[in-house]
């Protein structure tokens, strides 16, 4: 069992984020005799997919709907559907980024040609 300093370190989280998590049903700490938060080994793992699912733009409560779909590894046929939408959202990021992405490359390669001397 690790301690939310551990968690915290370990995943790259402040120990607010981590109680955020728990007041939000994403992460479970079950309490010591003492009253300290005891965390399984696998909540590093954990708080890591919650992050990623965070940075691709899902809300706490898309969070605490698909937690169970990966744990389980089944899901209903609305949630199915919330996940096929989800992926659906990333992917038209993808594209908007790959896009952006080109234009700045372009950029840079005509500056490259165009390069003149810093005048300060």
């Amino acid at each position: 069992m690790l301690r939310i300093g551990e968690v915290a370190a370990r995943s790259g989280v402040s120990v607010r984020a981590l109680r955020y998590y728990e007041e939000q049903g994403l992460l479970a700490a079950p309490r010591s005799p003492s009253g300290q938060r005891r965390y399984p080994e696998d909540a590093v793992d954990r708080v890591h997919f919650i992050q990623l699912l965070y940075a691709a733009g899902l809300t706490s409560k898309d969070v605490l709907e698909l937690l169970p779909c990966v744990h389980t590894g089944t899901a209903t046929p609305a949630m199915m559907a919330r996940l096929l939408e989800q992926r659906d959202r990333i992917d038209g990021q993808i594209a908007e980024l790959t896009r952006a992405r080109e234009r700045l490359d372009e950029v840079i390669r005509v500056g490259r040609e165009h390069v003149v001397a810093d005048a300060s």
